[in-house]
């Protein structure tokens, strides 16, 4: 198993904070900005990277996101470029870890053990996968973890004990709580909610917990970091994008702007 997760955690554990986890998609809006993008994150304060998959129908996102993939498309991303991209991410950095999010279509297409094979090839820790539930582990998620990759499991507002416990069975990395039943990037959770949620979950399991949807300020952030292990902000960085291209704004405008909200976020975790 890749161990970059572990240590980040063991380092953020020992700096008595929680982390941040961001979340962009590959390739856009164009493949050189998204690769500015993401070779700047770490230094502006991502201790984890999520890089989403492009795909056509995600089903679970919101129109920011959507939009986003729908850009990478546009621009030829896809699966092969999304890899290569972490591939060269990996010729500077060796530590951050960095988790692919998306649905399991794009994979099936490319084909599921080499898509593993040349993830974990590429510097891949872990996967997030939105439509295989755990009735469906021996499609991807056994393969994951005998590959070498940690399949990072989804919790739900809406995720009761005995669901917890089937949907924690084969999780490995950390667990990421939804904190809305809904989209991405429409609204955000009562934090008493959230703080419950974390609870359960962390009674069925000694997995980090990081908390996602709904969180686009160094407030929100810092409220996460009372609460669980890591924040997670997707939505708002997108909308970075989507608001640079607007304005005309060139790749390079687009990825500082980007990373200054990073390190606005980042303030939040200490």
């Amino acid at each position: 198993m890749t161990r970059r997760i572990g240590n980040r955690f063991g380092k953020l554990r020992r700096e008595n904070r929680a982390g941040l986890v961001t979340y962009t998609v590959a390739g856009d809006p164009d493949p050189a900005t998204s690769r500015k993008i993401l070779g700047g994150l770490p230094e502006a304060g991502a201790d984890f990277i999520e890089l989403g998959m492009p795909f056509s129908d995600p089903m679970a996102d919101g129109p920011a996101i959507q939009l986003a993939s729908l850009r990478a498309l546009h621009n030829g991303g896809g699966m092969i470029n999304t890899l290569n991209m972490v591939r060269n991410f990996r010729t500077r950095d060796m530590d951050t870890p960095i988790i692919l999010m998306g649905y399991y279509n794009p994979i099936h297409c490319y084909g599921s053990q080499r898509f593993l094979d040349e993830a974990l090839d590429a510097g891949v820790d872990g996967l997030i996968i939105v439509d295989l539930p755990p009735e469906e582990d021996d499609e991807l998620c056994h393969p994951c973890l005998t590959s070498g990759l940690n399949w990072i499991r989804l919790t739900t507002p809406t995720s009761d004990d005995r669901r917890l416990e089937k949907v924690l069975k084969h999780s490995s990395g950390f667990v990421y709580h939804v904190s809305i039943a809904g989209i991405t990037g429409t609204r955000s959770a009562e934090l008493e909610d959230i703080e419950s949620a974390v609870q359960r979950i962390r009674r069925q399991t000694d997995l980090p917990v990081a908390v996602g949807f709904g969180i686009r300020t160094a407030e929100q952030v810092r409220a996460i970091s009372e609460i669980a292990d890591a924040a997670v902000v997707g939505s708002a960085l997108v909308n970075v994008i989507r608001e640079g291209i607007d304005s005309g704004r060139s790749g390079d405008d687009i990825a500082a702007a980007l990373h200054a909200l990073v390190r606005e976020l980042a303030s939040g975790t200490v």
